[in-house]
Protein backbone atom coordinates (compact mmCIF):
# COMPACT_ATOMS: atom_id res chain seq x y z
CA UNK A 1 0.00 0.00 0.00
CA UNK A 2 1.24 2.81 -1.02
CA UNK A 3 0.76 6.16 1.04
CA UNK A 4 0.24 9.02 -1.08
CA UNK A 5 1.54 12.54 0.04
CA UNK A 6 -1.54 14.49 -0.50
CA UNK A 7 -3.69 12.42 1.95
CA UNK A 8 -0.72 12.99 4.81
CA UNK A 9 -0.98 16.55 3.93
CA UNK A 10 -4.60 16.62 4.52
CA UNK A 11 -5.07 15.18 7.74
CA UNK A 12 -2.21 16.87 9.15
CA UNK A 13 -4.23 20.14 7.93
CA UNK A 14 -7.26 18.94 9.48
CA UNK A 15 -5.42 18.40 12.87
CA UNK A 16 -4.17 21.54 12.77
CA UNK A 17 -7.35 23.14 12.00
CA UNK A 18 -8.87 21.07 14.57
CA UNK A 19 -6.45 22.68 17.31
CA UNK A 20 -6.82 25.95 15.94
CA UNK A 21 -10.41 25.55 16.53
CA UNK A 22 -9.98 24.46 19.84
CA UNK A 23 -7.60 27.27 20.50
CA UNK A 24 -9.91 29.67 19.47
CA UNK A 25 -12.47 28.74 21.29
CA UNK A 26 -10.58 28.81 24.44
CA UNK A 27 -9.81 31.90 23.77
CA UNK A 28 -13.71 33.49 22.89
CA UNK A 29 -14.71 31.63 26.48
CA UNK A 30 -11.62 33.72 28.12
CA UNK A 31 -12.46 36.88 26.95
CA UNK A 32 -16.15 36.31 27.69
CA UNK A 33 -15.28 35.56 31.00
CA UNK A 34 -12.89 38.88 31.12
CA UNK A 35 -16.11 41.41 29.58
CA UNK A 36 -18.18 39.83 32.27
CA UNK A 37 -15.44 40.80 34.44
CA UNK A 38 -14.94 44.04 32.76
CA UNK A 39 -18.83 44.92 33.46
CA UNK A 40 -18.54 44.09 37.31
CA UNK A 41 -16.17 46.14 37.74
CA UNK A 42 -17.53 49.03 35.74
CA UNK A 43 -20.49 48.81 37.63
CA UNK A 44 -18.63 49.30 41.16
CA UNK A 45 -16.66 52.04 39.76
CA UNK A 46 -19.97 53.86 38.87
CA UNK A 47 -21.59 53.37 42.64
CA UNK A 48 -18.23 54.45 43.96
CA UNK A 49 -17.91 57.17 41.94
CA UNK A 50 -21.70 57.58 42.98
CA UNK A 51 -20.82 57.46 46.13
CA UNK A 52 -18.23 59.80 45.87
CA UNK A 53 -19.91 62.61 44.63
CA UNK A 54 -22.74 62.17 47.30
CA UNK A 55 -20.36 62.68 50.01
CA UNK A 56 -18.89 65.38 47.96
CA UNK A 57 -21.97 67.41 47.66
CA UNK A 58 -22.46 66.57 51.52
CA UNK A 59 -19.37 68.31 52.72
CA UNK A 60 -20.12 71.11 50.32
CA UNK A 61 -23.35 71.62 52.33
CA UNK A 62 -21.99 70.84 55.75
CA UNK A 63 -19.26 73.98 55.08
CA UNK A 64 -22.05 76.63 54.41
CA UNK A 65 -24.08 79.48 55.88
CA UNK A 66 -27.18 78.04 55.30
CA UNK A 67 -26.26 74.50 57.16
CA UNK A 68 -24.58 76.53 60.26
CA UNK A 69 -27.97 78.42 60.42
CA UNK A 70 -29.71 75.14 60.29
CA UNK A 71 -28.18 74.07 62.97
CA UNK A 72 -28.70 76.33 65.51
CA UNK A 73 -31.94 77.17 65.13
CA UNK A 74 -33.11 73.65 65.06
CA UNK A 75 -34.38 72.08 68.15
CA UNK A 76 -34.51 75.99 69.43
CA UNK A 77 -30.90 76.13 70.52
CA UNK A 78 -29.82 79.22 69.86
CA UNK A 79 -32.77 81.69 68.51
CA UNK A 80 -35.68 81.53 66.40
CA UNK A 81 -36.32 83.60 63.20
CA UNK A 82 -37.33 86.85 63.95
CA UNK A 83 -36.20 86.88 67.65
CA UNK A 84 -33.09 88.91 68.90
CA UNK A 85 -30.00 87.32 70.07
CA UNK A 86 -28.81 88.79 73.49
CA UNK A 87 -24.97 89.01 73.72
CA UNK A 88 -23.27 90.48 77.14
CA UNK A 89 -20.01 91.98 75.98
CA UNK A 90 -17.98 92.87 79.20
CA UNK A 91 -16.74 96.02 78.98
CA UNK A 92 -13.48 96.78 81.06
CA UNK A 93 -13.67 96.30 84.88
CA UNK A 94 -17.12 95.38 85.97
CA UNK A 95 -19.74 98.35 87.96
CA UNK A 96 -18.76 98.09 91.31
CA UNK A 97 -22.50 97.11 93.05
CA UNK A 98 -24.96 99.70 93.76
CA UNK A 99 -26.01 99.83 97.30
CA UNK A 100 -29.06 100.75 98.55
CA UNK A 101 -28.82 103.95 100.50
CA UNK A 102 -32.41 104.54 102.69
CA UNK A 103 -33.53 106.95 104.76
CA UNK A 104 -33.12 105.29 107.78
CA UNK A 105 -29.69 104.29 107.63
CA UNK A 106 -28.84 107.00 109.86
CA UNK A 107 -31.32 105.79 113.11
CA UNK A 108 -30.61 102.78 114.37
CA UNK A 109 -33.74 100.92 115.86
CA UNK A 110 -33.50 98.48 118.63
CA UNK A 111 -33.32 95.20 117.72
CA UNK A 112 -37.02 94.30 119.66
CA UNK A 113 -38.66 97.09 117.66
CA UNK A 114 -37.20 95.25 114.27
CA UNK A 115 -38.86 92.15 115.20
CA UNK A 116 -42.06 93.54 116.18
CA UNK A 117 -42.20 95.31 113.06
CA UNK A 118 -41.55 92.33 111.46
CA UNK A 119 -44.32 90.13 112.98
CA UNK A 120 -46.95 93.17 113.40
CA UNK A 121 -46.43 95.80 110.68
CA UNK A 122 -47.08 98.96 113.18
CA UNK A 123 -44.72 100.51 116.06
CA UNK A 124 -46.20 99.67 119.32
Amino acid sequence: MKVNWRTILFVLSMVLIVVLLMDFSRRIEKMDRLAAELESVQAEATSVMETQVGLITQIAFATSDSAVEEWAYEDGKWIKPGEKLVEIIPAGEPAPPVEDVSSSEGIAMPKWRIWWELFFGDQP
